[in-house]
Formats: C-alpha cells, structure tokens, sequence
C-alpha cells in the first residue's frame, strides 16, 4: 500500500503538470502494465503510445468543442444586433473553467445571395477590477438557417472532422 504522503506528492504533481502530464502518466502506467501482462515490452510500447494518441485527441475534441461554444455565444448574440449596436457576451461552460465574456459589436451586415454574414468586432476580457485586460479581435458571422455561427475557418468548422 502506498504511503498517503506518497500520494499527496502524486497528486501534488498532477496538478502542477496540468493535464498533459496526466495523460502522459496514464499512457505510461498503461505501457507498464500490458508489457508486465504479456511480458513483451513491445506490446506496452504500443499500448503506451496508442493510450497517449488516445488522450491527446480527447484533449484536442475537448478543445475545440469548448472554442465551438465561446465562437457559437458570440453569433448567437450578433444575430439580433444592427450595425453599430454593442453587448455583453458570456460563455458559461459545463466545467467552470475558462468561461469566458467581453463585448460584441456589429461592425456592418453583409447581404449577398447565400446568407446574411456579419463583420463583428468583439472583446475578451480576463481579470477583473484595476488589472483586468481586455483583447480585441475581428470575425465575421452568418446565417445558417435559423441560428448563426462564426464563420472564418478556424478549428470550429465542423466539415474539417479529424483534421482539424
């Protein structure tokens, strides 16, 4: 059995690592185990690698769906706006980490014969009283159907699938 400081200390590095060493140690301990099962240290190689692949594209869907909702709150509240018009924005995620909020303002509707599209300028603020920072960027949004998404081709787009 392991001493409690023993884990403390383990748990204690988890945290520092952040979650990328997490996946590493748990690739490793994967590794470690299917070569003490099957004796074959290739076989935990492989596992090793396959179980570390495995977790870096959960991290890297995680991310891109959590980028999706921050990019999808910012259309959603474009689509009721007129050029020239400012609001708040805010995303509020499942786990409350990295929810995000600023301002967007409608810089000009674009009509044209596919959809209507608008060019957004949009703030993200982080920190709060004296030291908060606020970074602007630009985007466009458009219409699709009856909701409105971000609509430059960044990691958000859908159709990209795995490659993204």
């Amino acid at each position: 059995m392991t001493p409690p400081v023993v884990r403390l200390g383990l748990l204690f590095l988890l945290l520092l690592g952040g979650c990328r060493l997490a996946g590493d140690l748990v690739a490793a301990g994967a590794g470690g185990a299917a070569a003490g099962a099957t004796a074959n240290p290739l076989v935990g190689i492989a596992v090793g690698v396959a179980v570390n692949a495995g977790i870096d594209a959960t991290f890297a869907y995680a991310g891109r769906k959590w980028q999706q909702a921050e990019q999808d709150a910012i259309a959603g509240h474009a689509a009721a706006m007129q050029p020239g018009e400012r609001r708040p924005w805010k995303v509020e995620h499942i786990i409350p980490v990295g929810n995000e909020h600023g301002e967007v303002e409608v810089v000009r509707a674009i009509a044209n014969p596919l959809t209507t599209c608008k060019q957004l300028v949009f703030s993200v603020e982080s920190g709060s009283g004296p030291s908060m920072r606020r970074d602007w960027y630009t985007t466009d949004a458009c219409q699709d159907g009856t909701r409105w998404k971000w609509s430059l081709a960044e990691p958000a787009v859908e159709r990209w699938g795995t490659l993204q």
